[in-house]
């Protein structure tokens, strides 16, 4: 069951709309303004539970003090807490995607996936904000700092999806590489067999025996005769093995 605690802290004298608008849970990230007070509900980086996250309150009074608080592990300013996100895509970005296996590269691609989405709703939230409290200069370098943190998510996103792609189209094209290969020796061994099945068949048919050939040579012309029949049945065999299937189509244009 949701936690019926209130999400924001009961000494801090928000305006009552703020609580009015806020559920159970944090939502989704977004600013508000009411009376100069404006409160930007954001989200803490997502973690290996990506279903729930905790979320951060931060609070900037009519004379500009800021104070926060938060429903998971905190974030004492939102300073620190865009520090935090930039900290995990730098370590990221430290990586060479060239360097890591496929497994390792769906790894990064499940871990940053929810990291862009966090990041582009962030920007969207300090974006709305500046909207609503045009005249705080603040809140312009807070929102050109999360777009800086969305950008290079998405780079470290789109650049381990390019490196997972063509790490499998290489792993492919060997493949078929190697299959082509396997595919043409067994073609030969296909014509080496079709070249000899004639002998082999005659052979065992007439039980062909060489010493009576050097004993009496009188006997030589039956057993040419069975050798150049069955080279010349291997010839015709093996280009029928290689000849071309003619297709019905072709047929019927002829």
């Amino acid at each position: 069951m949701p936690s019926k605690r209130p999400l924001l802290p009961s000494a801090w004298e928000v305006p009552q709309v703020f609580r009015d608008r806020l559920g159970e849970r944090p939502g989704r990230q977004r600013a508000m303004l009411a009376d100069g007070h404006l409160l930007l509900i954001l989200h803490e980086p997502p973690g290996e539970d990506h279903s729930e996250r905790g979320g951060r309150f931060f609070w900037r009074q009519p004379d500009g003090t800021w104070q926060a608080s938060s429903t998971g592990t905190q974030a004492h300013s939102l300073d620190a807490h865009l520090a935090q996100y930039e900290k995990i895509v730098d370590g990221i970005d430290e990586r060479d995607p060239a360097e890591e296996n496929a497994v390792e590269l769906h790894a990064d691609i499940t871990a940053l996936a929810p990291l862009v989405r966090a990041t582009r709703n962030m920007h969207a939230a300090l974006q709305q904000a500046r909207e609503l409290c045009h005249e705080v200069e603040e809140i312009i370098v807070y929102r050109d700092r999360t777009y800086q943190i969305e950008r290079m998510a998405e780079l470290a996103y789109q650049d381990a999806r390019n490196t997972l792609g063509y790490t499998t189209a290489v792993q492919a094209e060997a493949q078929a590489t190697s299959g082509y290969r396997m595919a043409v020796s067994a073609h030969r061994l296909n014509l080496l067999a079709a070249f000899f099945f004639p002998v082999a068949t005659l052979s065992a048919i007439f039980g062909i025996d060489i010493d009576p050939f050097f004993r009496e040579r009188s006997h030589w012309l039956p057993f040419s005769l069975i050798v150049v029949t069955s080279l010349a049945c291997g010839l015709w065999l093996k280009w029928f093995v290689t000849s071309e299937v003619q297709q019905p189509g072709k047929a019927a244009d002829q």
